[in-house]
This record gives structure tokens, C-alpha cells and sequence, in this order.
């Protein structure tokens, strides 16, 4: 742990190091002896502050060189649609409606921006000096340089300071310069100016504003309770003791005198008269919601109670904040055994869940998994908000059995039919899907459905347990018989008969009549019939359900007949060359040629029967010349045809 001596070494080596970089105060700094920052108002622009500057005031637009207006803002202005000027608000924290000092520099003259008289100070005191200020430029020239000078009233130059060229940058980089001195015993009163170390007519045009003048103390360390720090939360309610101390810099004040303040309900701070060292203890009994602010003033043996001569510490914070709001959790519970236990609470900084079975959590709404008997009792939470502060509530959570739903098996059913089903395990059932159930809240509704259906029925004991089951009950296909497409024969051929059978459960397939039938039992037997038969495929199920048949007709051909004339005029008449019985043959070819030799139509098979077109085109009216090849090993069919137009 580092120490308060350690502490107060490296704040001070790095004070140092920063103090030797710029002029700025190293130690605490008091409330200002002099503030100014140029007023606020509801208008665009302030007023004139002809006793402070020796520049021209301008109250139009741009301030010209050797000008200055006082304003919130640049935005609109001229300079900055032209892209010379950033936009640029006034720097006074949280005060939209404040002023800032816009100054173009003199391009002949150095000119004075602020000059003020500071009376009542004290001798041997440090002073801080400064003023936060931005180079307005949004492209390169001559850069803003300042001069920050302390003197006496009759002139006599006591410090100044230079903040050197101030760069371009963006329209937030204000930035604060300042310088420090030391009173000695005969200087009481000093006049302070910032002014100009250049010139303008290129630049040099920037913004001044909350320029301030106060005692420069010594560093000031703040603990609380032999803590390093300047606040500390407590909870409404508590009594205890609070010990601040603040520690200032050795060495800086020769005897250093110490007064303790604490803020108002209004905000002002209040000497504490009493409180004269640099601890004080603050008793609380009780301790009621609020901020409770206090702060150690410093200064030089004598000079305690003159505000110009004093530095105070850190503002210390003892902020009493009330307890959490009495968190919302669950209403009491009923959780099935081995389902997950959810809890919840209302919402808090930070949560700490202490379970029946000794366990705990840290989240919000933990979830325990797979609840066993065991953990069936009181659940309690203890909330905290952001101050620490805590408070608690509990729920309760119950665990009973889980039912167990139980479904009887079911035998498959002929489409129309139906069974029963049959549940137990509960006391409340409810079956899904409703399809097909005489009923969803009973037991053992009946199930009358017309496709395989799997029911889930939900058991349940009367509370939020419950259990599912499931049983599926199968309904037989339909038996369908389809014989085949009709067929054409020449007499004393033969043809296979083509008939298939879909469903459940086929126990017997035979065709009717069984005349001239290879096998009348098989679903593809050879037929060769003498003249043209219809036969009848029959389908008997094997478990009592619905049968089926399905007719085909066999068409028996004395011969192949071979039209000599067709007229393909689109009368719908005798438009194609339809070739009767052709379609008896495996795979007859066609060819059809014109008196020339050449070919016009030609085919294997003729499933398409000739149109009287080559390649789309209408052939002539005339004669034409087939030949018709049936099976291998047949004499081709060979003859003349007329074209009719």
C-alpha cells in the first residue's frame, strides 16, 4: 500500500514537472478573488467593456482589425461561411447563453484585450492568473500570442508571462494559460492586463473568455476514513462516525491556519467556526437522504477569514442515498420435479440469490435445471443499488410429482373405421390434433381418421405438471386396382395386359374372364383373345376392407387397314392418314415418298399420324408412294396415296 507520504511525493514530482512546462498553479486553488466571463443574456451579443480593453467595440458582424465584439457564438458570421474563421461557442461550462470576448488583432498596434484592479490581498500569498483562450483561425496565419502581465498600480512590473504562438486547431481546443506570484509584504493591490505580443492583418484573431484571479495553495490531499479520496456513500438510516482530514503541502504557508465549511441547502458555503483543524468528524445519526458537501480552507496565520487570501481543498461528498426499492420477485411457486425452477426480481445494481439447498447465484433471474425434492423451501434475494445499499425479499417454490401419461396401443383400421383410444396417468387430458377424435378433453375418445394420424394427448394432475404420450393410429390404404391402358391386336396376335395394384394389405388379384389368359392369377398375363374382350382386374383385401377393380379392352383386328386417300384441308374431316391397328405392332416404321423419290414423311412408330406436311410446308395434291415396315421379318406393306386439297 503506498503512503500518504509517498502519496504526497509523487503528486508533488509531478506537479513539478508539469509547473516547469507551463505557470500554472501546482497546488489547490481557492475561490477566485476576481472572475470575469463577459456576462450572458438572451441576445446574440453583450455589451461593450470600454473600461477593460483599449480595442473599438464592434456589434455588426466580423470585428475588423483592432476590433472586438462580445458574443455566444461565431456561427453565421461571414468569416466562418468563408471558411476563414471556426465555429466557435463561448467556453463557460453548461452556459449556452454565455459570452466570450472575439477579438481581431490591430495590424499596427499591440492593444490591451482585459485590465482590472485587484485589491484587499494579502502579503506572502500565491496568485493564480489566467484565462482560457482559442485561435479562432481555420487555416494558417499569423498566429495569437499573449502576454499575461501583473504589476503595481503605480506600474512597476511584478511578473508577466508569454503563452508563445497559439496554434490552429479544431473549434474545441480551448485552452486555459496562466501564470503565478507571490505578494510580498508591501504589495496589497495589483492591476492585471492580458494584451497583444503581435500584430494583426493575417491572422491573430481569436477568443478570450472566464479569465480568473485566485489564491494558489498548496497541494491539498483529501481522505475519508484513512482513505485517499474526496467522497464516500452511505446508506439512509445508518449511524457512525465519518472522518475527513485534508492534508496540505508542507512548506508553502509558514504557520497555515485552517477553517472547515460546509455547503448550505442553497448551495453557499457556511464557515463552520468551530471546526479549525484540518480533521473533522461528521456524526451521523440517522442519516437521511442527501448530499453532504464540506471543504478545508487554508491560508496564512491571520488571513483565515479573507476570502482573497485562502486556497480551499477538494470539495468532499458524503452522499446518503436511500435503500433499493423493496425488490418485486416471484409470487410463490409450483414446480414440477425435474423441470427448471425460474426466478426473477426486479431490477438493482447487483443481486445475490440464496437457495433452500445451500447454493447461490448472482444474476438477476437464475434458472436451476432438473429441480430435485431437495430444493423445495424459501428462496431469498438481497439487492443492491449503486451506493451499496441493500435490501431483501424472499419467495417460496414448491415441488410435486410429475404425472406419467400412459397410452394404450391400437390395431390399424380400414379407411371409414374407427377405435377407441385410451389414455390414464392424470386427472385433466387434452389430445392433439382434434382431426378425426370424437373428443380432445376425455380420455378415451373415439378415432375415426381417414389417413395415418399420430395423437399426443396431454396429461396433467389438476396443476402446471404434466406429462405427453403418444400413439399413432394406422389407417390402411386403399386398395386400387388399374388394369392398364386399352389394347389393340391383329387376330391371332397376342398382348401382355399391363395391370398394376396400390394399398395396403392386397390378399388376392385375379381377372375376369379368365378366357385366353395365360395365368388369370398375376397381374400381367398374356392375353389372346380371338375377338375383342373386355377383362375385369379383380383386388380383394387380405383384412377385410374395401376391394377394387379395373376394366381393359382388348381390340382385335381382322387386318391392318391402310387408308388410300386423305384431305388434309383442316375441315376436320379425314385431315390425317390414320393408319387402323398400326398401333398393334411393337414398332412399326412408316416412310412416304412423292413420284420423284424423294422423301416427304417418315417415322418408327406412328404415334403421329402423317399430316400431308414436309418441313411444315403443305405438300401438293397428288399421288405418293408408302412403305410400311411391321416387324422383322414381315413383308413391308407397300401401295400409293392420294393427297386431296
Amino acid at each position: 500500500m503506498i503512503s500518504k507520504t509517498n502519496v504526497f511525493l509523487l503528486l508533488l514530482l509531478i506537479l513539478a514537472i508539469g509547473n516547469a512546462k507551463s505557470q500554472t498553479c501546482a497546488g489547490s486553488i481557492g475561490d477566485p478573488v476576481r472572475k470575469y466571463d463577459f456576462g450572458r443574456g438572451p441576445s446574440d451579443r453583450g455589451p461593450a467593456i470600454p473600461d477593460k480593453t483599449n480595442y473599438e467595440y464592434d456589434d455588426v458582424d466580423v470585428p475588423n482589425d483592432g476590433q472586438y465584439t462580445i458574443v455566444k457564438t461565431t456561427a453565421g458570421m461571414s468569416h466562418v461561411s468563408q471558411r476563414n474563421w471556426l465555429e466557435v461557442n463561448n467556453h463557460t461550462p453548461n452556459d449556452p447563453d454565455g459570452y466570450m470576448m472575439l477579438i481581431n488583432a490591430d495590424e499596427h498596434q499591440a492593444g490591451i484585450f482585459y485590465q482590472a484592479t485587484i485589491p484587499d490581498l494579502c502579503p506572502g500569498t500565491t496568485y493564480d492568473f489566467g484565462a482560457w483562450i482559442i485561435n479562432v483561425m481555420a487555416r494558417q496565419g499569423i498566429r495569437p500570442n499573449l502576454k499575461f502581465i501583473i504589476e503595481t498600480t503605480s506600474g512597476v512590473l511584478i511578473k508577466q508571462f508569454d503563452t508563445d504562438p497559439i496554434p490552429e486547431g479544431s473549434s474545441t481546443d480551448w485552452k486555459r494559460y496562466s501564470t503565478t506570484f507571490k505578494t510580498d509584504a508591501s504589495v496589497t493591490e495589483v492591476v492585471v492586463k492580458i494584451m497583444n505580443n503581435g500584430l494583426g492583418g493575417g491572422g491573430n484573431d481569436f477568443a478570450l473568455d472566464d479569465i480568473t484571479f485566485s489564491v494558489c495553495g498548496p497541494v491539498i490531499i483529501p481522505s475519508i476514513d484513512g482513505v485517499v479520496t474526496p467522497t464516500k456513500s452511505l446508506c439512509i438510516g445508518e449511524t457512525k462516525d465519518v472522518d475527513l482530514s485534508a492534508e496540505p503541502t508542507p512548506g508553502v504557508y509558514i504557520n497555515p491556519q485552517y477553517l472547515w465549511q460546509e455547503m448550505d441547502v442553497n448551495g453557499i458555503w457556511q464557515d463552520m467556526s468551530t471546526e479549525t483543524t484540518n480533521k473533522y468528524t461528521k456524526h451521523f445519526a440517522n442519516a437521511q437522504v442527501g448530499s453532504y458537501k464540506y471543504r478545508l480552507l487554508v491560508a496564512e496565520n491571520g488571513n483565515i477569514n479573507s476570502p482573497n487570501c485562502r486556497a480551499n481543498s477538494p470539495t468532499f461528498e458524503l452522499n446518503v442515498s436511500p435503500l433499493p426499492a423493496i425488490p418485486v420477485a416471484n409470487d410463490p411457486i409450483t414446480v414440477c420435479l425435474g423441470s427448471p425452477i425460474r426466478l426473477s426480481v426486479s431490477d438493482a445494481s447487483s443481486y445475490k440469490w440464496t437457495f433452500p439447498d445451500g447454493s447461490s447465484s448472482n444474476q438477476q433471474s437464475p434458472v436451476i435445471n432438473n429441480a430435485t425434492a431437495n430444493m423445495a423451501g424459501t428462496y431469498t434475494v438481497t439487492v443492491t443499488n449503486g451506493a451499496g445499499c441493500e435490501a431483501s425479499t424472499s419467495t417460496t417454490v414448491t415441488l410435486i410429482p410429475r404425472p406419467v401419461a400412459i397410452i394404450d396401443p391400437v390395431s390399424p383400421i380400414c379407411k371409414g373405421s374407427s377405435t377407441n383410444l385410451n389414455a390414464r396417468g392424470g386427472n385433466t387430458y387434452s389430445w392433439v390434433p382434434a382431426t378425426g377424435l370424437s373428443a380432445t378433453n376425455i380420455p378415451n375418445p373415439a378415432a375415426n381418421p381417414t389417413r395415418t394420424t399420430t395423437y399426443t394427448v396431454y396429461v396433467s394432475n389438476g396443476s402446471s405438471c404434466g406429462s405427453s404420450a403418444q400413439v399413432t393410429v394406422e389407417v390402411y390404404k386403399d386398395l386400387v386396382a388399374v388394369a392398364g391402358p386399352d389394347l389393340k391386336i391383329l387376330k391371332g396376335n397376342k398382348t401382355v395386359i399391363n395391370g398394376s395394384v396400390s394399398g395396403d394389405n392386397v390378399g388376392q388379384v385375379f381377372w375376369t374372364p379368365a378366357d385366353y389368359l395365360d395365368d388369370p392369377f398375376k397381374l400381367n398375363p398374356t392375353a389372346k383373345p380371338p375377338v375383342s374382350t373386355t377383362y375385369t382386374l379383380n383386388v380383394l383385401s387380405s383384412t377385410g376392407c374395401t376391394s377394387s377393380t379395373s376394366d381393359v379392352l382388348i381390340e382385335v383386328y381382322e387386318k391392318l387397314i391402310v387408308p388410300n386417300s386423305f384431305s388434309p384441308n383442316g375441315d376436320g374431316i379425314n385431315d390425317v392418314w390414320n393408319i387402323i391397328a398400326i398401333d398393334t405392332y411393337a414398332n412399326p416404321s412408316v416412310k412416304i415418298m412423292n413420284r420423284y423419290g424423294q422423301m416427304m414423311f417418315q417415322s418408327d412408330g406412328y404415334a403421329k399420324p402423317w399430316d400431308g406436311k414436309h418441313r411444315n410446308e403443305d405438300v401438293p395434291a397428288g399421288v405418293y408412294y408408302y412403305m410400311i415396315y411391321l416387324e422383322p421379318g414381315l413383308k413391308p406393306l407397300s401401295g400409293s396415296l392420294m393427297v386431296i386439297r
